[in-house]
Order: C-alpha cells, then structure tokens, then sequence
C-alpha cells in the first residue's frame, strides 16, 4: 500500500510539473491564435488518425520525431467517428499552391489538424512540434488552443553553398529537417562553381573525376596566409541526389539545384579544357595562394587548367562562341532535370568576367552574326539560349540578377543580390522575383561585431533580417505580386564544418522564416525576441549548434 501511495504521488507530482510546461512559442508567428485552459497529454496510448491526401505520409513523419526524440510511436489507425486521445490528420485538395494554409485545434481530448493539401497539414505538424517540451518523456502535454494560419510568401528558400566546402548527404538531410521545421518550403542547393563540381554526370565522368577535387585551400581571410596543400574533394552520385530530393519532398520541400553559367566554371573547364574560349592558356596561378602540387603540375607540363584553391572571380569562363559549349551544357541540364523535378532550375549567370570573351575571335564573331552590341549582350544571348533549352523541357531558369545586364531572358526568374535593385527592375519588367540581397538574407556575414571565427565580414545581426519587408515601397500593388518570396544564403568559404553552418543560421534563419511566413502587420521585434529567448532551448534540444551571443539580437 505504502509503494502505491509513493507511485501515486510521484505520478501527481510529474504531471503537475508537466502541466506548468510547455509555453507557447511558436516561430513563425501564426496569422491567429487563441490559446485556451488546459492541456492535451500525448502518450503511447494516443493514436493518429488519417484522413486525406497525403494524411499517411505526415503521420510516419510525426511518429518518426516522436520515436527520435521521445522513445515511443502512436498507433496509426484511419479515420473512424468519436475517436477520442488522438491526434486527427485531415487534408484535401482545395489549397492553393504553397500557401501552406492549415488550422490547429487542440482540446482535452483530442488535437486536430486540417490542411489544405497534405502541406498544409505538415506545416500544422511542425506547429504542433513547437508546443512539445525539451526533456524526454513518456507524456507530452501541450496546451490547448486554436490556430488558423497561412504563408504569407510562396518562396521561402535557404540556400546552401557546397562547392566551396563539401557536406555529406546526413548532414544535407539535418539541413533540410531544420528549414523544415520553420516551414520554409525550398532547398536551394548550390552545386557547381570554381572550387569544385559536387554532382555525378555519367555522360562526363570528367567532372567529379577531376572537377569535384582542389589541391588545396587558402588558409584564413582571402587573399589567405598561404595554402593549407591538402587535396579537399567530395561529390554526390546520382543516387545520393534521388535519395535527398526524395527526402526533402517527404517534408514539402522542393530542391533547385544550381548550375552555374556561364562564369564561376572553372572546376567543368578543369575537367574539359575546351570549355573554356583559350584551352591551352594556363590558368593564372597566384603563388601565395596555390599548393605545391599545383604549382608543380603545371610547370611539369602534367596539366594546364586547375581547379580554384581560393576564392573570388576568375577570367577563365565557359566559351559563348563555341556550340559544343551548349551541347556540353545542354548533356549536363538534362542529367540535372532528370534528378531534380522542380519547376525552376538555378542557372547561376553571376559574376561573369567578359575579359576573354573579348578577346576570343569565336565570341567576337558570334557577337558579329546576332549583332550584339557588346559583351553583356553575349552574356543576355548566353542566358537566353539556355532558357530556351531548359523551356523546352518545360522548366524555368532562375539566374542572380547579373542576368538583367544586355537585356532579360523572356520568362526567367530574378534572385536578386545585389540589394534590391535589380528584384525591383525585374518586377517592374513583370517577371516573377525572389529577394536575397546581401545586406539581409547573406547568413556567411558575421552575426557579431567581435565575431570571434572566420567570416565573409560585414554585420548582420538577427533584427535586421527580422525588420526585412521583400517588397519595397517603391513598388505598386501589381509590380509588387511579382515578388514572389526571398530566401538565406549561406556561402560557404568560411564555413568549412556542420556547427559551423548551424552557428551561421541559426538563430537569423528562424528570424527570416517570420519575414517569409507572417503578415507584415503581425510582425513584432519584441514578442519575436522573447520567442527567440525560449527557442534556444529548443536548439539545445535538437542539438545544434547557434550563436549564443544575445545581446547582438538587439
């Protein structure tokens, strides 16, 4: 008697202590919420009942974290009347595209998620998520309330470089299951560029052979203190992109793979020199800054072109004036479209150097046939041929806003980073537009005035990309529903581990996510902030790693 009465008030004691948890910090801010009195308590005996499109797949993925970080699943039933202790999925196909709309109703006996599409009803999911408490045991309570909420943004993207700096596909997957969490719904993944080519081609095996490996990486802040003289490679086959594309659409993420064109080439011209407009020039090599071997591979005659072992822009860049240049292109786009089934495919066209392309006869005389004017306009015929290639298989480019130089490819997509100007200039041209200006949504900016580890330089700190609004003032109504959405950008020079990348982004991408997901008028630095507070907790509980330093949040 005396074990039952001690069992009975250890229970009484643990729930009580449950009950006082589990406060209501929900990022992004929800378009509505009114919380209620009381809790609903998940434990093993509650069930998840579907309904609806998609209702099945959402319920393995909320079993799954509850396996991962509770220690037990819910029995997965479909749906019958008066089902009480259980959690009710239900979806349909009245949503419109993206706008991730869904309603979260949770009472004494029962939760209940509705979603337009089985998005809606995920995004609903990872609300629900929000609400369970950071310590492991076998009953969750969380409050009862009601949300009624939707995206504010179609686009909401994070990007992430890994030509610079390699990342194996567990960690690409933890990547995704982040954004997820904060309903962004794109992948940007960055995947070819002058330090190395990171996706398998089978027509050429060329580059990953060759172009997925640099023989070495400067050391500190470019121009760098010398080179490390370490080979640094790593690639993804095709299998490993199937296997995360399919991961990333499992939780209502499209991935957009970038290609870049027709500058940031030279891992593809390393591997194919004829890619290039001078094939027997030697790439330029800054003796400060490349290995040994390099150096000594050239002198000895055993190669001519090299992978980048530092960072900036290189003259080297692939050859407007050659056909097999868009044949080769053409070969590597249809590989990347049969991965990848995404509506719009990142072409790059950044950062394009012109100073071989003029003195390349090829390039002067194709300038000479179409009469272009000069070497932007090269570029625009570059960019439009492309386009025309990726339209025809019924894909749409989107390329950093350098692609407005010599004149805009018809139905192309603007990202602009350079600021705002060139996503204002696209809008007002009526294409379609997704904000990434530097000044807010660069994540490889230091998060700290005394940052303490190697950084891009430059300062941003958490309330500037929260006080970001993707649609200028200087729009109108109608230019202003060109813009589409925006998206983080982590460039990856400086950020060469998985905690680095997580210190880099969080907490700036849970700040980004508010701008992307709520209202403008619901947005409040304050309240954000104190949600912010309570989220590092969640952080520890996921276990990454992120900038501790809240006084910079201010």
């Amino acid at each position: 008697m005396k074990t039952l009465i001690i069992a009975t008030l250890l229970l009484i004691f643990t729930m009580s202590s449950l009950l006082q948890a589990s406060p209501i910090h929900i990022i992004p801010q929800p378009a509505y919420l009114n919380e209620g009195k009381g809790h609903f308590l998940i434990t093993s005996s509650t069930r998840i009942v579907t309904d609806g499109i998609d209702a099945a797949k959402n319920a393995f993925f909320l079993n799954g974290y509850l396996k991962k970080y509770y220690g037990f699943e819910l029995k997965i039933i479909s749906k019958q009347a008066g089902i009480k202790n259980s959690i009710l999925l239900h979806s349909d196909k009245s949503g419109i595209e993206n706008n991730g709309a869904y309603s979260l109703h949770i009472e004494k006996d029962r939760v209940e998620i509705s979603g337009d599409g089985g998005a809606g009803v995920f995004y609903g999911i990872q609300s629900l998520i929000q609400l369970l408490p950071f310590e492991k045991t076998i009953i969750l309570a969380i409050p009862q309330l009601q949300i009624k909420d939707t995206a504010r943004f179609a686009y909401r993207g994070m990007h992430l470089d890994v030509s610079r700096h390699f990342f194996d596909v567990d960690f690409i997957k933890q990547y995704i299951d982040l954004i997820a969490l904060y309903k962004f719904n794109t992948f940007h993944w960055h995947l070819t560029d002058d330090q190395g080519w990171r996706i398998e081609i089978k027509k050429y095996p060329g580059l990953t052979a060759t172009g997925s490996k640099r023989n070495g990486t400067i050391m500190g802040h470019y121009p760098g203190k010398g080179n490390d003289n370490t080979e640094y490679g790593g690639f993804y086959t095709q299998e490993q992109v199937k296997e995360i594309v399919a991961y990333a659409a499992d939780r209502y993420i499209t991935v957009i793979p970038e290609i870049e064109l027709p500058g940031h080439s030279s891992a593809a011209i390393a591997a194919y020199p004829g890619l290039s407009c001078f094939p027997k020039r030697t790439t330029a090599i800054p003796l400060n800054m490349v290995s040994i071997k390099s150096v000594q591979d050239v002198q000895q005659g055993n190669t001519i072109k090299l992978v980048q072992e530092t960072w900036g822009v290189f003259d080297d860049v692939y050859c407007a004036g050659k056909d097999s240049t868009f044949f080769f292109l053409q070969d590597v786009l249809d590989e990347v479209m049969t991965l990848f089934p995404s509506k719009y495919i990142h072409i790059g066209g950044d950062e394009c150097p012109k100073n071989n392309w003029k003195q390349c006869p090829l390039c002067q005389r194709r300038m000479k046939e179409n009469n272009l004017k000069d070497e932007h306009a090269l570029q625009s015929y570059f960019i439009q041929r492309i386009e025309k290639y990726v339209n025809s298989k019924g894909r749409h480019i989107i390329g950093w806003d350098e692609i407005l130089e010599g004149g805009l490819a018809p139905n192309s997509t603007v990202m602009s980073w350079r600021g705002e100007q060139g996503g204002i200039l696209a809008a007002r041209q009526m294409h379609q537009v997704i904000m990434a200006p530097g000044g807010y949504c660069y994540f490889n900016r230091s998060i700290s005035k005394n940052e303490d580890s190697l950084t891009a330089g430059g300062f941003l700190p958490v309330k500037k990309v929260y006080q970001y609004d993707p649609v200028s003032d200087s729009l109108n109504a109608a230019q202003s529903s060109y813009i589409i959405g925006a998206e983080g950008c982590l460039w990856t020079e400086y950020v060469a581990s998985n905690s680095k990348v997580m210190y880099m982004v969080l907490p700036r991408l849970s700040a980004l996510s508010e701008v992307l997901w709520t209202e403008k008028a619901k947005k409040n630095w304050n309240d954000f902030e104190l949600r912010l507070l309570y989220e590092s907790k969640r952080y520890e509980w996921l276990g990454l790693n992120f900038c501790k330093k809240f006084e910079v949040y201010e």
